[in-house]
């Protein structure tokens, strides 16, 4: 159900793969999925993956929750959030490399949340976003509510919200609240391309810019507070091989070759 593949150009994927309920998630599954993580957070600390691309096989993206035989009767829906969903999404947000989110279909509810907890996501043009669970007497969840607020605005957020209507990804795009919409022909192989280019890149750089961006973002960070973080992000970077390295091969015209977690430079010295 949920599957995972390291290409030879260090891109690890992640593949929601139940396309007969369009990728929606029951807590086997997620229980599944933190064991990838597992997996992937070995690979990284091993330095065997540079990027993490997270798709879904079929249809769609990810309907969400699995709802099919639910008892609203017996459900714990705040312990399935609290203590299985959220939890999740936290680990996808903490990994140490690019993330990418690649969503055609339908993305609703959890599956709304994965896409929040990536660094990066490109959408299908014809992808659709919003929140139907009013109908079910639910709300929003996996931080649909803080997206949509932060990037549209209390008006927008809720009349999507309250009304269960639905975006397409380039009106979502359009709206600010995604990085990319394409062809949903052209979305997978596009977005392969920029995970390959950000494995290939230098990895303690991309993750001094993961952690400078999720401060603003969590801690609200004025604008002198960041720079006065970067200032400090950019000093530990200079002394690592991988700044020596840029600058010479920018300095020779050649391509760079980072070592990232590999190597660093301490006064001048490699170790």
């Amino acid at each position: 159900m949920i599957d995972y593949v390291v290409s030879p150009s260090r891109v690890a994927e992640i593949v929601l793969n139940n396309p007969r309920k369009l990728n929606a998630l029951d807590e086997s599954a997620l229980h599944q999925f933190n064991q990838v993580l597992d997996q992937v957070e070995e690979d990284i600390s091993n330095e065997k993956i540079g990027a993490v691309l997270l798709r879904g096989e079929g249809k769609g993206f990810c309907a969400g929750r699995d709802i099919s035989g639910l008892d609203p009767a017996t459900d714990d829906a705040e312990g399935y959030l609290s203590s299985i969903v959220t939890p999740l999404l936290r680990r996808i947000d903490s990994l140490a490399v690019p993330t990418f989110a690649v969503v055609h279909g339908v993305c609703l509810g959890v599956g709304l949340g994965l896409v929040i907890a990536c660094d990066i996501a490109y959408v299908a043009e014809n992808a659709r976003f919003g929140s139907p669970f009013a109908a079910l007497g639910a709300t929003l969840d996996s931080g649909g509510h803080y997206l949509f607020v932060e990037r549209l605005g209390a008006h927008r957020a809720l009349d999507l919200i309250i009304t269960g209507d639905l975006i397409t990804g380039e009106e979502a795009v359009r709206a600010g609240l995604f990085s990319r919409a394409l062809p949903a022909e052209e979305l997978v192989e596009f977005s392969r391309s920029k995970a390959e280019k950000a494995a290939a890149g230098a990895p303690l750089a991309a993750h001094a810019s993961q952690l400078l961006v999720r401060e603003i973002r969590d801690h609200r960070r004025g604008l002198w507070e960041s720079i006065a973080e970067e200032n400090t992000a950019q000093g530990e970077l200079c002394r690592s091989a991988d700044y020596a390295e840029g600058f010479a091969a920018f300095q020779e015209k050649r391509p760079p070759r980072f070592q990232g977690h590999r190597q660093s430079t301490q006064n001048g010295e490699t170790r």
